[in-house]
């Protein structure tokens, strides 16, 4: 019961994500094969629902969505009054049509938007699994898989549930699952089953007798943890771990079978739990429009008020004297006095003017909106340029279009976002030679492009295809019998835990990491296979020959070791190969002038390839005499007995037999970026937005990456580590950097030619302690902010600076306490790269920048990991391709790749705000312009709230008539192209202060609105007031003043057109031609309006025509002065490219005119390193060591049962052997004295090679 009494200890310190179904409870019970015993807890079942609506709920329920939006009930209120012939002065239809056409557009769009929802919840949910049921197994949908369930997979299928690992077809009860629907990663992971439970097998009968309990913690987002105890109807309790956990979502892989039993369905797995909360997403702009309108529903009730008063006093002082031509309504002031009556008339007359003024609030802006978001969704679908294998990328939502144009923060995940997850073997240094280069004709360094030569691997029959190398030196050295290359691939090819399998009749790898992977598949393709191993046997082939090394130990990797060893044995000789960071093996190396010339010249090429952004490792070797080795092995194996600290003791044995090494040479690989990322961030920095990068994996390599992918840079003065484990130790290290970020001598130094900060050399600053000084001061020039920051942050300087922050540091620093310095030296950098990381801490960075900043945020990642991060942010992006869907069924746009990222905010991000801040400008003016006539026309007619137009051209005037113009222009305008969009960066930062609509925009439209409400008003009135002499000449007005409206908006939206395409004139033109046939067709038939006759009578007078055109000169050309000043005397960097854009031939415009920034254009010349860094970069996780040596998964299974890689391997090759004598012979390869070798090197800088002959007299060969 002990494992009881400390599970429950654990489940009241623990702080789970969220209880699922369990509620409050703290643990859950599952009774395995009972499912009547746990009905009674009610266990969420496998059903995955993402949609909102079914057929019955879909009407009511999206009502009262809609409903939830004030304009709307503002609306139909609205519409209520005009009911009320008291009242209104309109027929209800000029409110009715526009409102039904809003309920029902939104209504479409949110009915397709959830088909959508629907048919991705039914993929999921009709996926099939082999489910325990009745005593057999039986394909069942993944919707009718319930908690305690019995499942059976097979290999290449994915994890229906959330399950416990009981048996498999493996030796040991191992599995291999592939975890990259959830964190990314493709390499493969372990997982065992119980020793208890394994004998079960397949065994139908022994499952469908297996009668368990399992006692295990809640629901919650962990995805690296689990506790829980199984006890079997024996009494014995068997503690569970996360190593018998499959989750949801990862794929089964290297595995012909396996059982388990669900814990975890549905909501409550972890894959849903990092899920996170769905949040409904508003855009800036929609929050200003909010705030907008509320302000003029206050200047509506204002003028409704100046309205309804001079109702009364017009009533008081002349109304009254004329009862006998227009008197009161009997109904509504019949039995009062006449003070009481006035008082009352006036009171009605202010709802009079609330109906009258309504379009001050139009309805149709909603409509328009919608309208053009939606279009602005589809154009993103369209594009062809972010199409990656046939799919494009594609709009999830369609309201947050314009927000893409005012993103500040991006949060990235690393793995499979920028970088594809895959390492090649690109570079190399053997004992003081560089292999890997492309020189150009003047022997410069390039990058190989589609031109250069491979080097022709087709002489090996097990070479890759598809390895690439592009220097035929190292093979031409290697099939010459060089030593030293010999010795080198051999260690790639035999120091490793890589587990071999066959596929298709061909030998493949298996590797905990991918680097592991790279550098065994390189030593492949030269010629050195590594064919299988048994836990104490390893077999390579060397060219014709078979070689096979009785493996005496492994010593895995660890993320403090950094390294791993193997201690293999031939022929009486014990060596030891090592590979690791340089940093740990160089202070290895035996202490002999041989090692201190070669490690030098190591060194420089290790800069040279970190320089390149490659990820290194050094390779090292000792011979080992038996004895020591005897003496060493005992100590190691007590170690491994150790009850307390095992790890620390193995790791202090270890350390005594890796010294005294000998250095042979570096291996560099990249890890590939998806194309086009280093040129996406660099884009996205010079727009002023700050990327950080948060990911799970370790330090190094997240570094490595940075460098890879130019989000850290040579020129950056310093990048801050802080690693820190406890509180106090964050809390200093934060200060240091601080203190360094906010230092007077860091003065910013500007080049006044070029408006761009100097940038002196970099240094890595690690803070060990508090009273440490720090190597270099440092600070940075923050961006603008968008408004409502409440930090006081520093006085920018001109240098740039990165901060590097662990996750365990991380934790602290998100505390109440730490976070607002913290959030100070992260804003005051220009990267911030959080490694190790766990989603959830993922979306409290993002929501910590969201909350302190006040500043639009993007998260975008491709793994479950990061959905919490993509629904914390206001944008999420998820990236579609091979590791799965989680992060795009949650995103609220998917893209290809990551370098559709820069397109997608650069060109489309920044039109849909362009567009939409002039949609709204042009919609509010139109509108102030349209509802003030009212009020101008009202004063000539007694405050008595009487409508200044046509009753059906107040429904269509924003309806139809100055709907299109200005729709044709928020959908296609454009102010310069997309190829100037994307190369001139800086065009994106207005969206970051809101330039181009904000509150003063907004006022500025209201002035302008009401300039032209005066104007067009006036001149009317002057013009055609002699016409009102009776009923025919008021319309006879009221139509002339509805049509030198419309066309004074229409010339001023055509002069907002910065784009003319054809579709713009057909909507502009168009409008008008659509105007004038509607007014002459409506006005020709008294049943559809009494303004019976009435455009003729105004179209046919010549002063009309004269009052037009005067008055639309009068309203624009005032705007073009001030436009034409504005672009002569302060144009603005959008001005100014558009004019060179306009005045460049067709032809030569992206050639001549065009030219891809400086700062943007890409060099063949590889460049150098300038500082010394260390490219290091390994496997986060510990690799298959502990497996191999034990023998776990090679051994052991039952009879009958398909066996592992490794044994169906080694079984074939047990054949195949022959003359073992004759057959196995190989050399070690030992360094006796490269003294003379190293002399002729003379430690050139650029690591020049050595000369042959001087190879062949400093190295002998000794054979077993």
């Amino acid at each position: 019961m002990g494992g009881f009494a400390q599970f429950g200890k654990w489940l009241g310190k623990a702080r789970s994500g969220s209880a699922g179904s369990d509620g409050p409870r703290k643990q859950r019970e599952i009774f395995i094969n009972q499912h009547d015993q746990n009905a009674q807890f009610r266990y969420a079942n496998n059903y995955i629902k993402t949609s909102k609506y079914n057929v019955l709920t879909f009407l009511p329920k999206n009502l009262f969505e809609q409903f939830q939006r004030l304009a709307n009930v503002y609306f139909f209120v609205l519409m209520l009054l005009q009911w009320c012939p008291v009242i209104s002065s309109l027929t209800p239809i000029t409110t009715m049509m526009p409102l039904f056409f809003v309920l029902l557009l939104t209504a479409v769009k949110d009915l397709v938007d959830d088909v959508q929802r629907h048919r991705s919840d039914n993929k999921v949910n009709g996926r099939r699994s082999d489910v325990l049921r009745g005593g057999k197994f039986v394909q069942e949908r993944w919707d009718k898989v319930v908690v305690g369930d019995i499942i059976r997979m097979e290999d290449g299928q994915f994890v229906a549930a959330d399950l416990m690992l009981l048996s498999s077809s493996e030796p040991n009860g191992l599995v291999y699952i592939e975890t990259a629907e959830l964190d990314g990663e493709t390499n493969l992971k372990p997982r065992q089953a119980l020793v208890e439970t394994e004998p079960l097998k397949d065994s139908n009968e022994k499952f469908a007798d297996l009668k368990a309990q399992i006692t295990c913690e809640a629901p919650n987002n962990n995805l690296s943890k689990f506790e829980g105890v199984l006890k079997l109807d024996d009494g014995k309790s068997l503690p569970i771990t996360n190593n018998q956990i499959l989750l949801r979502g990862c794929i089964l892989r290297n595995t012909v079978w396996c059982y388990g039993v669900v814990v975890f369905a549905g909501k409550d797995t972890k894959l849903m739990q990092n899920s996170g909360k769905t949040k409904f997403k508003r855009t800036n702009i929609d929050k200003l429009l909010n705030k907008i309108i509320i302000g003029i529903v206050m200047f509506l009730f204002v003028l409704c008020f100046a309205g309804s008063i001079g109702c009364g006093f017009w009533e008081y002082t002349t109304g009254r004297k004329f009862q006998w031509v227009m008197p009161w309504e009997e109904r509504v002031v019949g039995g009062y006095s006449e003070e009481t009556a006035i008082a009352v008339t006036s009171i009605l007359m202010f709802f009079s003017y609330v109906i009258m003024l309504n379009t001050l609030v139009p309805i149709s802006l909603y409509v328009s909106v919608e309208i053009v978001r939606l279009c602005h969704s589809v154009l993103i679908n369209w594009d062809h340029e972010m199409m990656h294998n046939g799919s494009s990328s594609q709009a999830r939502t369609t309201t947050l279009t314009e927000q893409l144009g005012q993103i500040e923060y991006i949060f990235s995940d690393k793995t499979g976002t920028l970088t594809q997850n895959i390492m090649t073997f690109n570079k190399c240094s053997i004992n003081g030679r560089r292999y890997g280069d492309v020189l150009d004709d003047q022997g410069e360094i390039v990058e190989p492009d589609e031109g250069t030569l491979l080097t022709d691997f087709s002489k090996n029959p097990l070479a890759d295809p598809a390895f690439r190398f592009f220097d035929p030196k190292l093979l031409t050295d290697i099939e010459n019998k060089d030593p030293d290359c010999d010795l080198f691939f051999r260690i790639l090819s035999l120091c490793h835990t890589v587990m071999p399998d066959e596929k298709h009749g061909k030998l493949v790898y298996q590797a905990q990491s991918p680097d592991e992977g790279a550098l065994v598949s390189a030593a492949r393709n030269f010629g050195y296979v590594f064919l299988y191993r048994t836990p104490d046997k390893v077999r390579v082939q060397i060219g014709d020959d078979q070689l096979e090394f009785r493996l005496l130990e492994i010593i895995d990797f660890n993320n403090v070791r950094k390294r791993m060893s193997v201690i293999l044995e031939k022929d009486g000789k014990i060596v030891l190969y090592c590979k690791g960071a340089d940093s740990v093996i160089m202070e290895r190396l035996a202490k002999t002038e041989e090692n201190e010339q070669l490690a030098e010249v190591t060194n420089d090429h290790l800069e040279q390839f970190a320089g390149e952004g490659l990820r290194t490792l050094c390779l090292a070797w000792k011979e080992i005499p038996q004895d020591q080795f005897d003496s060493w092995r005992k100590k190691y194996e007590e170690a491994k007995l150790s009850m307390d600290d095992r790890d620390d003791k193995m790791d202090e044995v270890a350390e005594e037999i890796e010294t005294d090494l000998n250095l042979i040479g570096a291996t560099a690989i990249e890890d590939k970026l998806q194309d086009g990322v280093p040129d996406a961030i660099a884009s996205l920095a010079l727009a002023d937005i700050k990327i950080w990068v948060l990911t799970g994996d370790k330090l190094e390599t997240a570094i490595n990456i940075g460098y890879s992918c130019r989000l850290l840079t040579e020129e950056m003065e310093e990048v801050f580590v802080i690693d820190a484990e406890e509180k106090e130790g964050v809390k200093q290290q934060l200060e240091k950097a601080y203190e360094e970020l906010s230092h007077p001598d860091n003065a910013p130094v500007w080049n006044p030619s070029s408006n761009e900060v100097f940038q002196p050399r970099e240094t890595i600053v690690r803070f060990e302690g508090a009273d440490d000084k720090a190597e270099k001061n440092g600070g940075n020039r923050p961006r603008k902010k968008s408004g409502g920051d409440t930090l006081d942050d520093p006085k920018p300087t001109g240098k740039t600076y990165a901060l590097v922050i662990q996750g365990k540091s991380l934790a602290f620093a998100l505390e109440a306490e730490l976070e607002e310095i913290f959030l100070k030296i992260a804003c005051l950098c220009s990267a911030v790269i959080c490694c190790r990381v766990t989603p959830l801490q993922k979306a409290l960075v993002v929501e910590l920048v969201k909350r302190r900043k006040q500043a639009i945020t993007l998260a975008i990642g491709d793994g479950a990991n990061d959905v919490s991060m993509i629904k914390a942010a206001h944008i999420g992006i998820g990236i579609s391709g091979q590791e799965g869907m989680q992060a795009v069924l949650a995103s609220d746009y998917s893209i290809g790749q990551f370098r559709f990222l820069k397109r997608l905010l650069l060109v489309h991000g920044r039109w849909s705000y362009y567009r939409m801040a002039k949609f709204l400008r042009y919609f509010f003016y139109k509108n102030f312009a349209f509802t003030l006539c009212h009020f101008w026309y009202d004063m000539f007619c007694g405050f008595s709230a009487q409508v200044a137009y046509d009753p059906l051209y107040i429904t269509f005037y924003n309806l139809l008539y100055t709907a299109t113009p200005i729709v044709g222009v928020a959908i296609f305008d454009q102010d310069v192209n997309d190829v100037n969009s994307i190369d001139f960066p800086k065009l994106y930062t207005p969206g970051h202060r809101n330039v181009l609509f904000n509150t003063w925009q907004f006022f500025k439209s209201v002035i302008h609105g009401f300039a032209t409400s005066l104007v067009v008003f006036y001149a009317t009135y002057g013009a055609m007031h002699y016409y009102v002499e009776d009923l025919h000449g008021m319309q006879a007005f009221q139509t002339a003043l509805g049509t030198i409206l419309f066309v004074t908006v229409t010339a001023d939206v055509a002069l907002d057109t910065a784009f003319w395409a054809w579709i713009n004139y057909a909507f502009v033109f168009g409008s008008l031609l659509v105007y004038f046939a509607a007014t002459m067709a409506i006005h020709q038939f008294p049943v559809l309006s009494a303004y019976y006759g009435t455009d003729l009578k105004v179209f046919l007078n010549p002063s009309f025509w004269f009052t037009l055109v005067l008055t639309v000169i009068v309203l624009t050309v005032p705007i073009v002065l001030a436009r034409f000043y504005k672009l002569d005397v302060n144009p603005s960097l959008s001005d100014r490219i558009r004019m060179r854009q306009k005045n460049a031939s067709r032809r030569q415009r992206t050639i001549q005119l065009v030219q891809r920034p400086s700062y943007l254009r890409r060099s063949s010349r590889l460049r150098g390193s300038r500082f010394k860094r260390s490219g290091y970069a390994f496997a986060h996780e510990s690799g298959f060591g502990h497996l191999i040596t034990s023998g776990l998964n090679m051994f052991g299974g039952n009879e009958g049962t398909k066996e592992s890689g490794s044994v169906r391997l080694f079984s074939r090759f047990q054949k195949q052997r022959a003359d073992t004598n004759s057959k196995f012979k190989q050399n070690f390869i030992i360094q006796d004295n490269p003294k003379a070798e190293m002399k002729e090197i003379g430690l050139p800088v650029t690591g020049d090679e050595v000369d042959a002959a001087s190879r062949d007299e400093s190295v002998r060969t000794t054979t077993f």
